[in-house]
């Protein structure tokens, strides 16, 4: 079940963090993002923490990405990483150019 939700929510035209709000790195990417202008739905904020899968789920995103931690940030169906990985990106001007790249800015 875990793997379908993870799934189904990755998308080629959009942005989706999965994250759990009292962590630090997950603040950090979700401030980094939230300066953008994204398109109506396509910024997507997964708070996994209190799941009955939440475990699962981790299990899975370490399966597909190489890292069972939080936050991990998808650009279209490509994870970038995780918080530190988003504000470099956002700091090179990188992130930019991957979030017009999938069409999610305004």
């Amino acid at each position: 079940m875990a793997q379908e939700f993870v799934t189904a929510r990755i998308k080629g035209d959009k942005v989706v963090v999965f994250l759990k709000p009292l962590c630090p790195y997950c603040v950090m990417a979700k401030d980094v993002l939230s300066k953008y202008g994204f398109k109506s739905g396509h910024l997507e904020f997964i708070d996994i923490t209190g799941r009955d899968d939440m475990s699962e789920i981790q299990d899975y995103l370490n399966k597909i990405t190489g890292e069972r931690t939080v936050p991990r940030v998808f650009i279209g169906k490509k994870c970038v990483g995780g918080g530190s990985d988003v504000k470099a990106l956002d700091k090179s001007g990188k992130l930019e150019g991957m979030l017009k790249s999938i069409g999610s800015l305004q």
